[in-house]
């Protein structure tokens, strides 16, 4: 069978999925599980929020399996001995052959799927959940956008929105999408991604996500953190970033409505 990726070895050593047809990698400086780690587990203060007792679950979506790292690296934190709240895990795709290679015993722990947690994936990409005594993970196959439509409205704590960039998957980098994220989001909830360009920072903005600055990604480019409360970013974008967006070449998604400049003006943290 013809599989749309491939596992290749990047410059840095590191294994990662390469997309035949856009020929993008997954996670290609560091590698899956350090990025894992950095922009999502870690920025979204996973093991403070799951040390916090409360009997409802934590409800964080994965946007964009791919080869399951992110959600391998939320299972784990949440299998710790530290965690005290269950965690309800959501992960949205509509191809599992990344998921299938990293899951191959010889590639299993460059992704971090290794043990316990890879047998979870497979039960995961079989059956389509994983019931466990922390962890509830959960398959929400098809196209993206349709899946979340699908949900009810303020269910997530945290968001990991990791798909293919703009180029290959423009339909999930928009005003729409991220209007969809912004719909399933509870009070208090944070979305982490990526992606650092100003249109797509522009985008969370006009969907009613304050915004922010994420972990440092390379020389000059951080990845990015949206909330619900701007109390809860460490380093909102500021007037310098808005003056910065005002001298753009693309300062807005395409599908910005037309009074979106007026919306950016009127947010909260650039009063």
């Amino acid at each position: 069978m013809s599989l749309d990726c491939e596992i290749v070895t990047t410059r840095t050593g590191a294994r990662a999925i390469r997309d035949r047809l856009s020929g993008e990698l997954m996670h290609p400086v560091v590698g899956p599980c350090v990025e894992a780690q950095r922009l999502y587990v870690q920025s979204a203060e996973l093991p403070r929020r799951l040390a916090q007792p409360n009997v409802e679950p934590l409800v964080v979506l994965d946007v964009g399996l791919g080869a399951g790292s992110n959600a391998a690296a939320a299972w784990r934190e949440a299998t710790s001995p530290s965690a005290v709240r269950r965690m309800k895990l959501l992960s949205y795709e509509r191809s599992l052959d990344a998921l299938g290679l990293a899951l191959d015993p010889g590639e299993s722990e460059q992704f971090g799927l290794e043990g316990a947690v890879g047998d979870a994936a497979r039960a995961l990409r079989v059956a389509g959940e994983h019931r466990g005594e922390r962890v509830h993970w959960c398959l929400r196959f098809g196209e993206i956008l349709q899946r979340l439509a699908e949900e009810s409205d303020a269910i997530a704590d945290v968001v990991f929105w990791d798909p293919f960039s703009p180029d290959a998957n423009p339909e999930l980098w928009t005003y729409g999408a991220f209007a969809a994220a912004r719909r399933v989001c509870r009070p208090g909830a944070t979305l982490h991604t990526y992606s650092g360009a100003t249109s797509i920072r522009a985008a969370l903005l006009l969907a009613g996500f304050s915004v922010g600055f994420g972990e440092i990604i390379g020389p000059g480019r951080r990845a990015t953190v949206a909330a619900t409360d701007l109390s809860l970013l460490r380093e909102p974008l500021d007037s310098r970033w808005f003056r910065r967006l005002e001298r753009s070449s693309v300062p807005l998604p395409p599908d910005a409505p037309p009074d979106a400049w007026e919306r950016l003006r009127a947010a909260c943290q650039f009063r």
